[in-house]
């Protein structure tokens, strides 16, 4: 008795659901990014060692991974690459180039659906916040999408056509946002590749639009952790989630200082403001291709993630001191 009463207790299926796990495929599409190689190192760790890394070129992260090359631009191959998986996660990221953006995310959503469909397997969609408001309101699962340029349209109609699966009941799925990233390894984000990328290299750091308002940043390592712990919670499906932050915020005045500190010397910076980003965008496409994305950099961007917080309350997230810190660390370890 004391058995069946475990079993109708919601921790108890999903310790069980994670162990049945254990046995079958877990499968990431799009394999090469920063956020792929710690859910790859997450899921082998703690949930299944039957992984199977699909991208163009995929590379081993674990030992036992199985390697997949497929192009989710085809149909068929990515249906191929789902047989056989009880979960995916579409991890997939593209260059900043607005027109493939347009021509690729949407097709590779619907082949993901239409294999997950086809081969019953469950879906988990790591997602940005590039189609919420750029103001400074509270960012929740239920904030309306307002996308203003082609990136963050795109990335609302993929999302849209992912929510319109799953209101219909046609796909077993649930969405993963997060906001910036920055981290460690190959981390690709504004702020790693003006901020800590420049600190690495000993060069002056380019504050982009402002310098004393509150970002809300996300550790890659933690957003992969808790995509793994969603994705192997069987109550999660449905629905949309926030990954965990620190709550506590701070400037890039902050996060510099903080820096300065632990390198035992001062960082000079310089703030880049919008309209000279709108000038370098005449001579640059890659700068060209960040326009739409910066009037976010001029308020405070409050992402809440308080759901995640009261299902998941013994969940340990990474502070931006100590995220900071690993960055430095690591890269003196170089």
């Amino acid at each position: 008795m004391t058995l069946f009463y475990y079993l109708l207790d919601k921790k108890g299926i999903n310790f069980l659901f994670t162990k049945i796990l254990n046995y079958k495929m877990q499968t990431i599409l799009g394999a090469n990014g920063q956020i792929a190689e710690e859910l790859a190192k997450e899921l082998n760790q703690n949930y299944t060692t039957d992984i199977r890394l699909v991208s163009r070129s995929p590379k081993k992260v674990n030992e036992t991974d199985n390697l997949f090359p497929a192009n989710l631009m085809n149909e068929i191959e990515t249906s191929d690459a789902l047989k056989g998986s009880t979960i995916a996660y579409l991890t997939v990221g593209l260059p900043m180039n607005s027109l493939m953006w347009e021509e690729q995310f949407p097709v590779m959503m619907k082949n993901v659906i239409a294999a997950c469909k086809k081969h019953h397997c469950k879906l988990v969609f790591f997602d940005n916040t590039y189609m919420y408001p750029k103001t400074s309101e509270s960012q929740t699962e239920e904030t309306n999408f307002e996308p203003t340029g082609v990136k963050s349209t795109v990335r609302a109609e993929i999302a849209n056509m992912l929510l319109s699966e799953m209101r219909k009941g046609q796909i077993e799925a649930v969405i993963c946002r997060a906001p910036e990233f920055y981290g460690p390894g190959k981390t690709q984000s504004i702020t790693n590749t003006l901020i800590f990328d420049r600190i690495i290299k000993n060069k002056k750091i380019n504050v982009p639009i402002s310098d004393n308002t509150l970002r809300t940043l996300i550790w890659t390592p933690d957003a992969s952790r808790a995509m793994a712990l969603i994705g192997n919670t069987p109550d999660c499906y449905g629905q949309t989630w926030h990954l965990p932050c620190d709550d506590d915020r701070i400037t890039y005045k902050d996060f510099i200082s903080f820096a300065s500190v632990e390198l035992r010397r001062k960082l000079n910076y310089a703030v880049t403001s919008l309209w000279i980003f709108k000038v370098l965008s005449l001579f640059n496409k890659q700068i060209e291709e960040l326009i739409e994305l910066l009037p976010r950099y001029q308020v405070d961007n409050i992402f809440k993630s308080d759901k995640f917080k009261k299902r998941f309350p013994d969940f340990t997230y990474t502070s931006y001191q100590e995220g900071i810190r690993k960055i430095l660390k690591t890269s003196n370890e170089k």
